[in-house]
Formats: C-alpha cells, sequence, structure tokens
C-alpha cells in the first residue's frame, strides 16, 4: 500500500469520526498546496506554524522549502494523526504539537510566525470556534507575517479581510473540491 493511500484512509478515519473537525474526506492535493505555499516567502522563514496538519500533505512541502535553521510548528488536534505525522517525518525542524489551535499561543513561547499555514475547515466550525481561531491567526504572526489559509468555500473571506490590512486570493480548480487560497499579510510590516 502507497503512503498517499496510507494517507487517505487515516485521513477517512478521522473525518468519520469528527467530520466537523477534519472538514475533508480526501488531502488536499499536492498541486493545491504547492500553489497556495508559493504566495508566501517561505525559504526566508525563520519560524513557520501549520494549522490542522493532518497526515502531512502540506507539512512535507514546507519542510521541503524551509531553511536548514528554520523551525516549523505543526499542530494537529487528532492525536492519531499527529502521532502518525510525527513518526513519518523525523525533521529536527519539525515540532508536532497535539492539541487544538486555539491553544497556539503557550506552545509558541511568545514567538511569532513568519508564515502561518491554516488547513483548518472554518466553514465546517461553530460560529464560535470560527471567530477564536480567525482571532489568533493574527496574534500568531509577526507584523508583516503572511498567512496562507486554504477553504472549500470562499465564505471565510469577509472575516479574514476584517482581521488583516491585505488578503489575496487564489482559486485552485485542480483540487477535488476546488479550493479557495488566501495569503493574508499582519499590517505593520
Amino acid at each position: 500500500m502507497t503512503q498517499a493511500l496510507r494517507d487517505g484512509l487515516r485521513l477517512m478515519r478521522a473525518f468519520a469520526t469528527h467530520p466537523r473537525q477534519v472538514g475533508a474526506v480526501l488531502p488536499t492535493s499536492r498541486t493545491a498546496v504547492r500553489t497556495m505555499l508559493d504566495l508566501a516567502d517561505l525559504p526566508s522563514a525563520a519560524l513557520v506554524v501549520e494549522l490542522g496538519a493532518g497526515t502531512g500533505v502540506a507539512t512535507r512541502e514546507i519542510l521541503a522549502r524551509l531553511g536548514p535553521d528554520a523551525r516549523l510548528v505543526a499542530v494537529e488536534i487528532d492525536p492519531q494523526l499527529a502521532r502518525g505525522l510525527a513518526e513519518r517525518l523525523p525533521d529536527p525542524r519539525l515540532q508536532v504539537v497535539c492539541d487544538s489551535a486555539e491553544d497556539l499561543g503557550t506552545h509558541l513561547g511568545g514567538e511569532r510566525a513568519d508564515v502561518l499555514v491554516s488547513m483548518l475547515p472554518f466553514t465546517s466550525l461553530d460560529a464560535g470556534l470560527r471567530r477564536r481561531l480567525l482571532d489568533e491567526l493574527p496574534r500568531a504572526l509577526r507584523p508583516g507575517g503572511t498567512a496562507l489559509v486554504i477553504q472549500y468555500s470562499p465564505l471565510v473571506l469577509g472575516e479574514l479581510r476584517r482581521r488583516f490590512g491585505e488578503v489575496r486570493t487564489r482559486l485552485t480548480p485542480w483540487n477535488v473540491p476546488p479550493a479557495f487560497l488566501f495569503a493574508c499579510t499582519r499590517p505593520g510590516g
């Protein structure tokens, strides 16, 4: 069985257990991930945060683009997905955190990310949780930092615009379903 098939099965199990928390039955395509990551300067980043790391589709590509002294904090709420991610990607630059993205600040120890990558399913979350998580994005970024957000609906765009100085959008029709990509810049950079 290939790694992609194993990852797909892991994600389907996680989705079946917590559909609103996982938000997708299939892993995001590598094409969509690469297109999204092209919207930020990952090679220059010292600290990158990934929210909703899942099976590591984006994690692998982030690590491939990071410099040797950079650090990636990958947050995944599902214990099985987090454990599998840590086992499959034994990279010293990677710190896998099994926790809610709401608690991100406690894991950063006062540091702020240059780039934040969100794979969280905002539109399927309870409205209160969605607001709290969206509020966390600019707080976790340094001034001038970029938050990259992937969604399967454009509905979150207005909420992102209220929190960021600039939001660029792109559509990747090659993903199943098509994905909306948002590159949000924190004011002050």
